[in-house]
């Protein structure tokens, strides 16, 4: 008899940081969620056969009981794409991931069934309703998932000689930063939701790595929780990145703990260089002024930054790109990654430019940091497109990484040089000639899984998908097991 086999996709992204550059291999694996998800599925029962297409091809010929398949944004159209193919041939199929999640009315319209949120504490229900042939609609969990006592994801399934970093422990979810442009608050909550700091430890010393990247919004969220995992870690010879906010990176305590448990690089959030830039989006931590200080100070651990950067905001002049390098090159910043503002779907930013009729193209595959996708205030769409190319070209030209390069001090220059040669490469093979082409609206409204606490941004959203507002919708999901979606069981558009 066959074993019963559950295929779990990963559909082409082709980003900066998942595309095969130097070696055959991607700089980042985009695999987390996929191997959480795949962990819990019991091995006794179903064999799971894992595939990430940025590095290798779809076998649509797998006898699969079930396909699962994890979308955002961007790569959410390759999804559907997929999703159909296998539903052509009578292969169930399930979505899930942050633009499903977002948007599941759409999606059903090309799968079986929606996972929204997290899918921890659902999947025993969505594998029962596929055995009895009645699996459909929409599938979330009762409440947020408590973070104890989470399997380990299955690392085994992960074809590691594909990527540079690819080992992704979480140690919690969530982000009480609230900025507008993102989708983690609404997806995760506002709250931090923690994992048990031995099951976090004992997760990294099995997953066979030894280099390895914690996989959570704010690593640094608040001042006590990331110093106990950072403790723990001490003394056993583990490297480690992460990303982090502006703030507590600045104190020195975090710093120190953070060089001593194996920290070689922190993502940081910059955004942008203005302060009233950042006031604007909500991304009230950030300090322009002290910018510049806090990179030499976590330079001086011996810790490189990778400052994260957008353009495109409605306070950014045509000066924005050149002034922003400048100030990233003086500053000497490991490595920066640069992104066009992106009103993704569901999240404040989507909201608040839908309704002043700014946003020109629901075309998904232009959601990708890089494309256009909306009106900007201060310059056209073009010089937005023009300028962002451009930002990427100077920052990482020659002269500027020779002024850059970690010439002195303690940070690590083969990673340095590692990182700088990537973003380079990738940077040059990122053609993207045009801004994103006018569409017509999308055919359903966005429906965030977790609804914002603020009560004006909470009517924003419950306007615009037409839905009532229940006197007890805060940051919690809806108090339901799993819901059947009308649309569960109708084929692809």
């Amino acid at each position: 008899m066959r074993s019963r086999v559950i295929h779990l996709i990963n559909p082409k992204t082709d980003s900066l940081t998942t595309r095969p550059i130097y070696f055959n291999r991607a700089l980042y694996s985009p695999l987390a969620g996929l191997l959480a998800v795949a962990a819990c599925i019991p091995r006794d029962q179903y064999e799971v056969i894992l595939t990430d297409e940025n590095i290798e091809t779809i076998d649509f010929d797998i006898e699969a009981d079930m396909v699962g398949i994890s979308a955002m944004t961007s790569y959410v159209n390759r999804g559907y794409e997929i999703a159909d193919k296998f539903r052509a041939k009578g292969v169930p199929v399930v979505m899930g991931g942050v633009h499903p999640s977002f948007m599941p009315k759409e999606a059903l319209q090309h799968c079986d069934a929606v996972v929204i949120g997290e899918v921890e504490l659902i999947m025993a229900k969505l594998l029962d309703d596929l055995k009895n042939g009645e699996m459909r609609g929409t599938y979330r969990a009762a409440g947020l998932h408590p973070m104890v006592g989470m399997a380990m994801p299955r690392y085994d399934l992960l074809k590691k000689n594909r990527y540079v970093n690819r080992t992704f422990v979480q140690t919690s979810r969530g982000c009480h930063q609230g900025c507008t442009f993102c989708a983690e608050p609404l997806m995760n909550g506002l709250k931090f939701r923690y994992r048990p700091v031995d099951e976090v430890i004992r997760e990294m010393e099995e997953c066979g790595e030894r280099t390895i990247s914690i996989n959570d919004a704010d690593f640094f969220g608040t001042p006590e929780r990331p110093k106990e995992v950072m403790r723990a870690l001490k003394g056993r010879g583990i490297k480690w990145q992460a990303g982090v906010t502006s703030k507590l990176a600045q104190d020195d305590e975090m710093l120190e703990l953070a060089a001593e448990s194996g920290c070689t690089l922190l993502s940081i959030g910059f955004e942008s260089i203005t302060r009233s830039t950042l006031t604007s989006v909500h991304k009230h931590v950030n300090r322009p002024d002290q910018f510049a200080a806090l990179v030499e100070k976590v330079h001086s651990y011996g810790i490189m930054v990778f400052g994260l950067f957008m353009f495109g905001f409605d306070g950014d002049g045509l000066d924005v790109f050149d002034e922003t390098v400048k100030f990233n090159i003086d500053a000497n910043y490991d490595a920066c990654a640069f992104s066009v503002l992106t009103p993704y779907p569901g999240t404040l930013t989507w909201y608040e430019l839908r309704k002043a009729n700014r946003i020109v193209s629901y075309d998904w595959t232009m959601y990708d940091q890089g494309h256009v996708t909306y009106l900007p205030t201060q310059m056209e769409p073009d010089e937005l497109r023009v300028g962002h190319a451009r930002a990427y070209e100077n920052f990482y030209a020659l002269p500027s990484m020779a002024k850059r390069f970690p010439w002195t001090g303690n940070r690590n220059r083969a990673q340095w040089a590692i990182y700088n040669a990537f973003m380079r490469k990738a940077a040059k093979t990122d053609h993207i000639d045009t801004i994103a082409p006018p569409t017509a609206d999308p055919s359903v409204a966005p429906m965030p899984p977790l609804l914002p606490i603020k009560k004006e941004w909470r009517a924003a959203v419950l306007e615009a998908a037409g839905a009532p507002d229940p006197e007890t919708s805060h940051l919690e999901p809806a108090p339901i097991a799993c819901e059947s979606d009308s649309q569960g069981a109708v084929a692809a558009e």
